[in-house]
């Protein structure tokens, strides 16, 4: 007996070990979101339902590939997924992303930012809470209804099935989400029964704000926000390319130097992870070097053409670090 208990035991150990992903603790009292969400309810939905889709998720993916990959990774390529990866994965996002946009405290607003996106491309907030319930209420069966942002860093609604997100490459209409309304019938049919509507318009009471702003925040920062250096040098190269097309090459002949000393800075910067490849390093280099070739014809009084060309290798260089790191072309 007692050798059994040491074998379930260690095979407990070892699950808990080699899971990868895990639930994150609900951030309130299951009571908390009383009267819009029943206490029932939340218990119900956190530990059975989200707790299933994790246990499914890392038995499905133990001792494949896929357990060294993230979430995002997943989506980027679910497609290729089993459909027990697709939906438990998505079913684990989903909802640690349901739970964080969900709070009791009272009347949490847009940030002025995400407040402005809004209007921008909704007309009004009203008018967003329309468009987002009317996709929550005319999904079919189970699913979820969005609000994302999509690559041009514009806010889009739209609504997938049973456990698919936005993030994932079999959906029609792809971004980064910051707000989910989950309309599978156990989110709400203890207490609202078949009246998805009711249930619609009550969740509008709980939508955390400060925390969708803060997935706004996140999902438009800048893909180089975090390499200050490139952004120092960009500023720099365009206050002297542009003019130059325009047959203006004062500004240039004015900042020769101080574009040789950002130059500098950037290839003494350290790369961000995401973009530090060989070519990234060699390219960085080459943009010191031929800026400090720039500078030297600058100072020598070369002619206008001389200028301007090497100027506009110059920045082609530094078009050539963007599209290495966004992989688009140069």
């Amino acid at each position: 007996m007692k050798n059994n208990r040491l074998v379930a035991v260690l095979l407990l150990m070892s699950f808990v070990a080699s899971a990868q992903f895990t639930q994150k603790p609900l951030p309130y009292a299951y009571n908390a979101l009383d009267p819009f969400i029943d206490a029932q309810t939340m218990e119900i939905h956190y530990s059975k339902h989200h707790a299933a889709y994790v246990k499914n998720l890392n038995a499905a993916i133990a001792g494949t590939e896929t357990e060294k990959m993230s979430l995002k990774d997943i989506f980027a390529s679910v497609s290729k997924q089993t459909p027990a990866v697709r939906n438990n994965a998505g079913g684990h996002y989903n909802h640690e992303l349901f739970w964080s946009i969900l709070t009791p405290e009272k009347n949490t607003k847009p940030s002025p930012e995400l407040e402005k996106a809004i209007n921008e491309s909704f007309g009004s907030f009203d008018a967003l809470k329309e468009k987002l319930n009317a996709a929550a209420a005319t999904r079919f069966g189970s699913g979820w209804a969005w609000l994302s942002v999509d690559k041009d860093k514009k806010l889009i609604v739209s609504s997938t099935p049973n456990q698919d997100n936005p993030l994932m490459d079999v959906v029609e209409s792809k971004g980064t989400p910051i707000l989910g309304i989950d309309v599978w019938e156990h989110a709400y049919y203890l207490k609202y029964q078949n009246k998805r509507a009711d249930y619609l318009t009550a969740i509008w009471n709980v939508i955390n704000w400060n925390e969708v702003s803060n997935n706004y925040k996140a999902a438009t920062k800048g893909k180089f926000d975090d390499w200050q250096a490139l952004k120092d040098f960009h500023k720099i190269m365009s206050q002297t390319f542009h003019p130059s097309e325009e047959g203006n090459l004062e500004p240039i002949r004015k900042r020769s130097g101080e574009m040789v000393e950002k130059a500098n800075l950037l290839a003494k910067s350290i790369i961000p992870d995401e973009f530090n490849k060989k070519e990234v390093v060699a390219a960085v280099q080459k943009l010191a070097t031929d800026s400090k070739k720039l500078d030297k014809l600058v100072r020598s009084k070369k002619s206008d053409k001389e200028l301007t060309e090497s100027l506009t290798k110059l920045h082609d260089v530094f078009h050539e670090i963007i599209g290495l790191c966004t992989n688009e072309d140069h």
